[in-house]
C-alpha cells in the first residue's frame, strides 16, 4: 500500500511539466479565444464598411436626386424651359441607377414601395412636362411619399447596422472577459512566465476597450495607439478606419449642405462648443462672398449655385493644404462659410483662399462683364447700382482660453469684424486681435 502511495506521487519534474503544461494550455486557450474573437469583430467591421455605409450613402443620393427632380419639374411648370426637363431626366436616370444598385442587396417590400411611389411621382411630373396642368401640388404629395419610403428603407437598414454594432460590442465584451479569465488562471500558476503575456494582451485589450467606448461616445478621432503587425493591430487599424467613416457619415447625416456637402450649423456649433469647453486656442474664419445677390440676380440661380459650390471647394482645398488634420470647414448657408484652424495657420489659409478664389472667379462672368470690370443691377433696396467683380471677405476671430464662452458670442464678434473686411475693396481678410474678458 505504501509502495502504491509512493509511486502515485508526482516528482518535481513532473509537477513542473504539469505546471508548464497547464500554463501552456491556458495560454493557448486565451490566445485562441482572443484571436477568434478579434477576427469575428474584424469581419463585422469590414461588413459594415463594405455594405452598410455605402447603403446609407445611396439613400442620401436618392433624397438629393428626388429633391432636384421636384425642383426641376416645379420650375418647368412656371418657366416652360426645356432645360429643366433635361435636368429632370438626368436626375431621373441617376435615381433609377441607385435604385438598381440597392436592389442587388435589398429587394424587399420597402424597396418595392419606393419604386411604386416613384413611378407615381414620375407620372405626376410627366403631366407637368406635357402642359396638361400647372398645379404642382400632386407632384409635391407624391414626392413626400417617395421621401417617406426612402426614409423607411434607411431606418430599416439603420436597425440592421445597430444590431451589428451591438453584436460587435457583445463579442468584444465576451472576448475581453474570457481572455482575462484564462490569462489570470495561467498567471496564478506561474507569475514569472505569464507576466509578459498578461501585460501585452491586457494592455491591448484595454486600449481597444477605450477605443470602442470613445467611438460610442462620438469621439471619432480617438487613436488606440496599438502598433500594427498582429490581429489586435489589424483590429485597431479597422477601428480607426471605421471611426473616420463614421465621422464622415455623422457630418453628412447632421445637416450637411446638399450643394457643397460641407457640415452645416449643427456640426459647426458642436465643434466650437467642444473646443471652448476644452479650453483650446484656435481661430474662427468667417468667409463671405461680396455682392453675391447682385450676381445671382443677373446670372440666375443655377450659376449662383455653381459659384457657391466652387467657393466651398476652394475653401476646403485651401484648408486641407495649409492647415493640420484638426482643422474644420463648414457651410453656414448661402454664401457664408466657416473655417476653424490653428491660430498659427490663419494667414496661410486665408491667403490661399483669396488667391484660389481670385483665380477661379473670372470663369463665372461673361467676357463683356469682365472687360467692364463690373455688373449693373438693383441692390436689396431696389436701387440700381454698379457692382464690382465678386470678391471674398474673411473675418477672423482669435479665440484664446477664457475669452469666449459660447459659439453665439464668437458669431457676434465675427459679424462686427466682417463689416471692416467688407468695407475694404477687393478680396481681403481682417484679423481681430483684441483681448476680451469673459
Amino acid at each position: 500500500m505504501a509502495e502504491n502511495n509512493t509511486t502515485s506521487k508526482l516528482s518535481l519534474i513532473n509537477k513542473l511539466i504539469l505546471s508548464y503544461a497547464a500554463i501552456a494550455f491556458f495560454t493557448m486557450a486565451a490566445t485562441v479565444f482572443s484571436v477568434f474573437g478579434l477576427q469575428s469583430l474584424n469581419g463585422i467591421v469590414r461588413d459594415i464598411a463594405r455594405n452598410d455605409l455605402p447603403f446609407v450613402k445611396r439613400t442620401e443620393i436618392l433624397h438629393d436626386s428626388l429633391q432636384a427632380q421636384e425642383r426641376s419639374a416645379a420650375k418647368f411648370s412656371v418657366l416652360k424651359s426645356p432645360e429643366f426637363k433635361q435636368l429632370f431626366d438626368q436626375r431621373q436616370k441617376e435615381f433609377s441607377s441607385v435604385i438598381e444598385d440597392i436592389g442587388k442587396s435589398d429587394s424587399g417590400p420597402l424597396l418595392a414601395d419606393i419604386v411604386r411611389n416613384y413611378r407615381d411621382f414620375g407620372s405626376k411630373a410627366e403631366i407637368l412636362f406635357q402642359d396638361k396642368s400647372d398645379d404642382i401640388t400632386p407632384l409635391k404629395e407624391t414626392a413626400e411619399k417617395v421621401n417617406a419610403s426612402i426614409e423607411a428603407l434607411s431606418k430599416a437598414r439603420q436597425v440592421i447596422l445597430n444590431e451589428k454594432l451591438e453584436n460587435a460590442d457583445q463579442k468584444r465584451e465576451t472576448t475581453v472577459q474570457w481572455t482575462l479569465l484564462l490569462s489570470t488562471m495561467g498567471f496564478v500558476l506561474a507569475l514569472s512566465v505569464m507576466a509578459f503575456f498578461l501585460v501585452t494582451i491586457s494592455s491591448s485589450i484595454k486600449k481597444l476597450k477605450r477605443a470602442t467606448h470613445s467611438i460610442a461616445e462620438g469621439n471619432f478621432d480617438f487613436d488606440p495607439d496599438i502598433p500594427p503587425g498582429d490581429e489586435i493591430g489589424d483590429l485597431a487599424e479597422d477601428f480607426t478606419k471605421m471611426a473616420k467613416r463614421l465621422k464622415i457619415l455623422e457630418q453628412i447625416s447632421l445637416d450637411a449642405s446638399p450643394l457643397t456637402r460641407l457640415p452645416g450649423n449643427i456640426a459647426i456649433e458642436r465643434i466650437l462648443t467642444k473646443k471652448l469647453q476644452a479650453g483650446e486656442t484656435f481661430a474662427v474664419c468667417y468667409a463671405d462672398l461680396d455682392n453675391f445677390k447682385a450676381y445671382s440676380d443677373r446670372y440666375g440661380y443655377i450659376r449662383g449655385s455653381d459659384l457657391i459650390k466652387m467657393a466651398g471647394e476652394v475653401i476646403y482645398e485651401a484648408v486641407q493644404q495649409n492647415a493640420d488634420k484638426n482643422a474644420f470647414v463648414g457651410h453656414i448657408g448661402g454664401d457664408d462659410f466657416i473655417m476653424i484652424v490653428s491660430s498659427t495657420e490663419v494667414d496661410a489659409v486665408c491667403q490661399a483662399v483669396i488667391d484660389a478664389f481670385t483665380d477661379e472667379i473670372p470663369q463665372f462672368y461673361t467676357p463683356e462683364d469682365l472687360e467692364l470690370g463690373h455688373i449693373e443691377g438693383p441692390d436689396r433696396y431696389g436701387v440700381n447700382r454698379i457692382f464690382p467683380i465678386m470678391t471674398i471677405s474673411i473675418a477672423v476671430v482669435m479665440c484664446q482660453q477664457g475669452e469666449y464662452d459660447s459659439a453665439v458670442k464668437i458669431a457676434k464678434t465675427a459679424a462686427e469684424i466682417k463689416e471692416f473686411a467688407k468695407g475694404e475693396a477687393g478680396s481681403n481678410y481682417f484679423i481681430d486681435r483684441r483681448k476680451r474678458a469673459r
